[in-house]
C-alpha cells in the first residue's frame, strides 16, 4: 500500500430536520455575528428561513448575500469577501447547491486572510486562515461540503480551481428536508454528478488514490444508484433524499482525496461555452470517456457493476450500458447535439479541455488532443 493522506470536514450532521440545530451547531463555531451565503431563489422558496431563525434563536446576528449565480464569476465571489467585511462578520454559513457553498468557502478565505483571489488560484497556494465556516447543501451532488475545492468562472468560457484543505468547513449540515421537492432535472443532473465524481475517484489515477476513497465510492455508488429514481419520480420522497445526500457526501470525500479526471475535465468547457449546467455535462460524456478508458480501467469498471445496479454482472461494457439506460430514463439529454453544442464547436472544446491537466493527470488511460476530439464526436 503507498503512502497517502485522507482529509475530510472534522463535523457531519446529517438528519431530518437539522438545519434547526444550525444555531447550536454554530454557536461555539462562528461567534456573533455570521454572513450567510446563499441565492435569491433559496430565499423565494423559504429555505432560508429556517437556518436565520436557528441563528438568530442563539443570538447571533446574520447578514444576508445573495448574489451567487450558476457557475459564480470572480465577481461575485468578490462581492461575497465583501459582504463578509461589510457586517464584521465572524463566521460564514454556505446554505445551497455548490455554487453557493464555493462562493461561501472563498468568501471565508479571503475576508479571514485578506489574501487575493488571483494568488490562491491552484493547488495548495491559498495562505488562511479562513474564518469559522459551516456549509450546508440543499442539492445532493458536488459534494462541496465535503471537499477542498472551490471553482470560480474566471472569464468568458474559462474556470479556475482553488484548492486548499483550508477550504474544508468546520462542520456540514445534511438535511434531507432541504431537498424536499427538488425539480426532477436537477436531481437527476446532480445525482449524475455525485455518481460520476464516485467513479472517477475510484479510477483515479492519482498518486493520492488510496484505499479510504476506494471503499466510499463504492459505498456511495451504491447508495445513489439505488435511490436516484425513486427521487426523480417522487420529489418528497425522503427515504431517498436522505440517500441521495448521504451519497453525494460520500462520494465528496472520496473525489477530495482521489481527485476526478477525463470526465470532468471534457464537461468544463461545455459548462463554460455553452451554459450546460455541470452535472448534466459529466452525463453527455460520462459513457463515452468510459469507453475510452476501457483498456486501462476495464477491471475496476466491471467491480463497480454490481455496486451502482444490484443484480448487474461485473462487467464494464454492462456497466456501461446500463448507465446509458438510467440517464434516459431519468430523463436527461443524451447527445451534445440535443443542448445546443454545434458541430464546429468540438474542436475548441477538445482544445480547452486539454488546458484542465490538473484533472487530465488523474485519468487511468492518458489522453490527447486526438482523443478528446474523438470523445466530443462521439458523445456528439
Amino acid at each position: 500500500m503507498t503512502p497517502f493522506t485522507f482529509a475530510t470536514t472534522p463535523s457531519i450532521v446529517f438528519g431530518a430536520g437539522a438545519i434547526g440545530r444550525l444555531g447550536e451547531l454554530a454557536a461555539g463555531r462562528l461567534g456573533p455575528r455570521v454572513l450567510l451565503v446563499t441565492d435569491a431563489g433559496l430565499v423565494e422558496a423559504g429555505l432560508v428561513a429556517p437556518a436565520i431563525a436557528a441563528l438568530e434563536a442563539a443570538g447571533t446576528s446574520v447578514a444576508l448575500y445573495t448574489g451567487v449565480v450558476a457557475d459564480p464569476p470572480e465577481s461575485v465571489v468578490e462581492a461575497a469577501a465583501a459582504a463578509v467585511r461589510a457586517h464584521s462578520a465572524s463566521g460564514v454559513v454556505g446554505l445551497g447547491g455548490g455554487s453557493s457553498l464555493d462562493v461561501a468557502k472563498v468568501a471565508a478565505l479571503l475576508a479571514g486572510s485578506g489574501e487575493a483571489l488571483a494568488r490562491a488560484y491552484g493547488v495548495g497556494n491559498a495562505e488562511g486562515p479562513r474564518l469559522p465556516l459551516v456549509l450546508v447543501p440543499t442539492t445532493a451532488g458536488t459534494g462541496s461540503e465535503v471537499t477542498p475545492i472551490s471553482i470560480v468562472t474566471t472569464g468568458a468560457h474559462t474556470k479556475m480551481g482553488v484548492v486548499s484543505p483550508l477550504l474544508l468547513p468546520d462542520v456540514a449540515i445534511l438535511d434531507p428536508d432541504l431537498t424536499l421537492g427538488l425539480p426532477a432535472p436537477v436531481t437527476a443532473a446532480t445525482g449524475v454528478d455525485a455518481m460520476v465524481h464516485a467513479i472517477e475517484a475510484f479510477t483515479s489515477a492519482s498518486p493520492n488514490a488510496n484505499p479510504v476513497s476506494k471503499a466510499l465510492a463504492r459505498e456511495a455508488l451504491r447508495m445513489l444508484g439505488g435511490a436516484i429514481v425513486a427521487a426523480c419520480r417522487d420529489g418528497s420522497d425522503r427515504e431517498a433524499r436522505g440517500a441521495m445526500l448521504m451519497g453525494s457526501m460520500l462520494a465528496g470525500q472520496a473525489f477530495a482525496n482521489s481527485p476526478v479526471a477525463a470526465v470532468h475535465a471534457l464537461a468544463y468547457p461545455l459548462g463554460g461555452h455553452f451554459g450546460i449546467p455541470h452535472g448534466l455535462s459529466n452525463a453527455l460524456v460520462l459513457t463515452q470517456v468510459m469507453r475510452f478508458n476501457l483498456p486501462a480501467a476495464r477491471e475496476a469498471y466491471a467491480t463497480l457493476a454490481p455496486d451502482v445496479f444490484p443484480g448487474c454482472p461485473k462487467d464494464a461494457e454492462a456497466l456501461i450500458a446500463r448507465l446509458e439506460a438510467l440517464c434516459a430514463e431519468i430523463g436527461l439529454a443524451r447527445r451534445l447535439r440535443d443542448v445546443g453544442v454545434p458541430e464546429d464547436a468540438l474542436p475548441r472544446l477538445a482544445e480547452d479541455a486539454m488546458k484542465q491537466t490538473r484533472l487530465l493527470v488523474n485519468n487511468p488511460r492518458e489522453v490527447t488532443l486526438a482523443d478528446t476530439l474523438a470523445i466530443y464526436e462521439a458523445a456528439w
